[in-house]
């Protein structure tokens, strides 16, 4: 017996091997986190690089809060681990199974499903902006009033539950399989990554008219209001500009970054709970169930028109205050 097969022998004695077989299946699956575990290291280096350059500027950096963000990333992770398998991963597998086409893995369906995902990327993005339910995790985001490096990693360990991954599904029903749309999707959130900085002002022409660069990608972080809601790309900035939502920096409108309404503390849970909070208790205020149940779907900002008190008729349109 030569060393290897002594030590396939010790693995199979453990009783580990059944478990294995198990296992590896769904780990296979969620190669997305298998990437991210990889590019961590790099994240973290490329962020000490950043730190050293702009340390002294407090309007682009604070240490502690940098640290913060690898923690809520690091949430993000864990629940995603955790609970894809359970939630999202039947869905796919579901969807996959029901294909319209198998579609082989080659060099021209890679680069199309990588374009495809990206599409898809750029709506539920824009979704995640313009729908309050998904609005409640994606702002974690967007709530640093700074941008560097681990501004990106500032992510909701919440958005396992609120489905936003139903938006790649169909993706699966055409033909792809789940496991290279969740390799496109990793990488596209590897490259996002380095578009999060001050570093690097415009790149080429050529390169800004196609792609999401830093550029770009600091104006869609802005709460300034001619900069709100705009260029949604994860990596290009075409379908902005298809669509209608691409916005320039404007060297007379300097970019605030954050969001309109301050996160009332600094704790993880409240940087990842606190919109729904919000969400809720607008809910809860008095009136028709249905109108209640539109804060799930409208706009973050759509608020509804306060009922009447009861004992006075309601002003016509038009009057009071």
């Amino acid at each position: 017996m030569n060393l290897i097969q002594m030590f396939q022998q010790v693995w199979n004695d453990s009783g580990l091997a059944s478990l294995w077989a198990l296992v590896a299946p769904w780990l296979a699956l969620d190669e997305r986190q298998l990437i991210f575990v990889v590019a961590t290291p790099f994240f973290i280096g490329v962020t000490l690089w950043e730190y050293l350059r702009i340390k002294d500027d407090p309007s682009k950096m604070d240490g502690r809060e940098a640290v913060r963000n690898f923690m809520l990333g690091a949430g993000y992770q864990v629940t995603e681990l955790l609970f894809a398998a359970v939630l999202s991963f039947p869905v796919f597998a579901f969807a996959y199974h029901h294909r319209l086409a198998t579609i082989e893995l080659n060099v021209f369906t890679a680069l199309l499903l990588w374009v495809l995902t990206d599409f898809v990327f750029y709506w539920y993005h824009r979704a995640s902006h313009r729908t309050r339910w998904f609005w409640c995790t994606h702002v974690t985001h967007h709530s640093s009033e700074r941008m560097n490096f681990s501004t990106a990693m500032r992510q909701n360990a919440f958005y396992i539950f609120n489905a936003g991954w139903l938006f790649y599904v169909p993706l699966a029903f055409i033909g792809f399989n789940p496991v290279w749309i969740g390799v496109c999707y990793a990488l596209s959130l590897v490259y996002q990554f380095f578009i999060h900085t001050t570093l690097v002002t415009k790149l080429h022409p050529a390169i800004e008219a196609v792609m999401n660069t830093p550029n770009h990608h600091r104006v869609h972080h802005a709460s300034n209001p001619g900069y709100i809601d705009t260029n949604y790309a994860g990596v290009f900035i075409v379908w902005d500009r298809l669509f209608g939502t691409f916005a320039e920096e404007r060297a007379d409108q300097p970019i605030r970054y954050g969001i309109t309404r301050p996160v009332p503390g600094n704790s993880l849970m409240t940087s990842w709970t606190h919109e729904f909070v919000d969400m809720f208790r607008d809910m809860a205020q008095p009136g028709p169930l249905l109108a209640r149940l539109k804060h799930l779907w409208m706009p973050p900002e759509w608020q509804r028109t306060p009922a009447p008190k009861a004992g006075r008729e309601a002003l016509p349109a038009g009057e009071g205050t």
